[in-house]
């Protein structure tokens, strides 16, 4: 796998996450949330699947740096 394949995906798996966490934001400050007419639970289960999947891919790329930096120092 190229290095800009792999930062390309963990970088898509972020915005992914992000916009989970964004999504159920936006459901558990929804209206029925506030009148009791919807459970919590299904909204703060996908918040943690989403924290988890911008967790994984902020690792992901950190190896990449790591990766590129034994690169670096080889050649140096």
């Amino acid at each position: 796998m190229k290095i800009t394949s792999a930062f390309s995906t963990a970088l898509q798996g972020i915005r992914r996450g992000m916009e989970g966490l964004d999504r159920n934001a936006a459901q558990l400050a929804s209206a029925e949330q506030m009148r009791g007419e919807a459970s919590p639970v299904q909204p703060l289960v996908d918040s943690k699947v989403s924290r988890l999947q911008v967790e994984a891919s902020a690792k992901v790329m950190q190896r990449i740096d790591e990766a590129i930096g034994s690169l670096f120092d080889d050649k140096a």
